[in-house]
């Protein structure tokens, strides 16, 4: 179903609200000045007329910027009434929106700490539903989810998707409740998406499905996941009337379960790193020594002395603790 916006002028209602009052004012005088020339029949209808001339006030419709309403009349669907102002409509239309009482974790839907009286009616079930649909962009943050990575490691990550209602009659007539349509769907499309990627580089990974390993991460390439992450949800919300304009993660950790197992690998990687590039400036640092003393021929030393000179040198550089110093007064012999 496409939507139809219905053409009003904004101030329709008002006219009509003016109208009403000019009505019931002139029927009141009306009333009085029959009852005087004592015609019965004209005041009872005057009065019976009075009793049915408030139906055209059901009509009024009043919609702040940003917002759309959708009627039906008599099941049928009528049109969308869309922009600021006052309107008037047919009073016998019905305002219909199945996610009115939806409440989910996003912006215009989360409840003020203090609480309105119709937020509580609302709540309790009693009172006036508002069946306005807002038109401005929203925010949606599911709770966090616990996803398996492409190497089956546990990884909890949340998002936060901003989207609008494009279509009102696509989101109101196409499927059941169009918010909780939306929630479920990124539930779904982080599922697909992080199931393909590792939370860390790892080797012989692919994960734009080109069949040759890639450097394609969860952590380092954030920007590339949201993207195949917004197309996913776009995809599968476009029959719901929906846009997506954004896709951010807002949290990203390996499970419990495993988190201090990977923290440990962590350390030990950076180790590994660490005395990797320490060794390498203490073999430099050793072959510049022997260097520097065969140019200057300040000591003549044998393969064995060297050897022995080697040893010193890197157990002094790569240690951990700083060298004790030892002085030799006697003979190198």
């Amino acid at each position: 179903m496409k939507e139809k916006v219905i053409s009003n002028n904004p101030k329709s209602g008002l006219l009509l609200l003016v109208g009403e009052i000019l009505l019931y004012i002139l029927l009141i005088i009306g009333i009085l000045a029959f009852s005087v020339y004592e015609l019965g029949g004209v005041v009872l209808l005057l009065i019976l007329f009075s009793c049915i001339a408030w139906i055209p006030l059901l009509g009024l419709r009043i919609l702040q910027p940003q917002e759309a309403l959708v009627l039906t009349l008599f099941g049928n669907y009528e049109g969308t009434l869309k922009g600021p102002g006052f309107f008037a409509v047919n009073p016998f239309c019905v305002s219909v929106n199945p996610a009115a009482k939806t409440r989910l974790g996003q912006s215009r839907d989360v409840e003020n700490h203090a609480g309105s009286e119709l937020a509580q009616a609302m709540k309790n079930g009693t009172g006036l539903v508002n069946k306005r649909i807002s038109l401005k962009v929203m925010t949606l943050s599911n709770g966090i989810q616990k996803v398996n990575d492409v190497l089956g490691n546990p990884v909890e990550i949340g998002i936060a998707v901003m989207w609008r209602v494009q279509d009102t009659a696509k989101a109101v007539f196409s499927v059941d409740n169009f918010k909780e349509y939306l929630s479920l769907q990124c539930d779904s499309a982080v599922r697909n998406v992080v199931k393909v990627y590792p939370y860390d580089v790892s080797p012989n990974v692919d994960t734009t499905g080109d069949g040759q390993a890639d450097d394609g991460s969860l952590r380092g390439s954030s920007e590339i996941v949201v993207g195949r992450i917004r197309e996913e949800i776009q995809e599968k919300v476009r029959e719901a009337g929906l846009e997506i304009l954004d896709v951010r993660i807002t949290y990203l950790a390996y499970a419990p379960e495993i988190a201090a197992v990977m923290l440990q690998r962590q350390q030990a990687s950076a180790v590994v790193d660490a005395r990797k590039l320490i060794v390498d400036g203490a073999v430099g640092m050793v072959e510049m020594a022997l260097e520097r003393l065969g140019e200057k021929q300040v000591v003549e030393l044998d393969e064995e002395r060297k050897a022995a000179m080697v040893s010193n040198l890197l157990v002094v550089l790569c240690g951990n603790h700083d060298a004790q110093p030892v002085v030799n007064s006697g003979s190198l012999y």
